[in-house]
């Protein structure tokens, strides 16, 4: 009915699990972090609105197994190299509304 994955799940948490995000990022395909709720939102987006110091290492593991090991898998390491100093970029902004627009 919400269209909600566990990612969509455990990242609207108040207090998401690291470890249980490793454990849902090797038994899921990479792919459904990419699957939006019925509200048009991805697992992601719920990091980048409850943004914390935890939450961003939760973002960059996301973004790594979402996209950066995917890239790296198909030989494509400058794209990777690139996609990589983008997923930095997001990590290291502050504001808020910014961070939306680069996600």
């Amino acid at each position: 009915e919400f269209g909600m994955t566990p990612f969509h799940i455990l990242f609207s948490s108040s207090e998401p699990s690291e470890e249980l995000v490793e454990v849902l990022l090797y038994r899921f395909p990479y792919y459904v972090l990419g699957w939006k709720d019925a509200n048009g939102k991805l697992a992601m987006d719920y990091l980048v609105t409850n943004w914390t110091g935890e939450n961003k290492i939760l973002l960059e593991m996301a973004l790594q197994s979402w996209m950066l090991s995917r890239l790296t898998s198909w030989g494509a390491t400058l794209w990777m190299e690139v996609m990589q100093s983008k997923v930095q970029a997001v990590l290291a902004e502050e504001d808020k509304e910014q961070r939306k627009t680069l996600c």
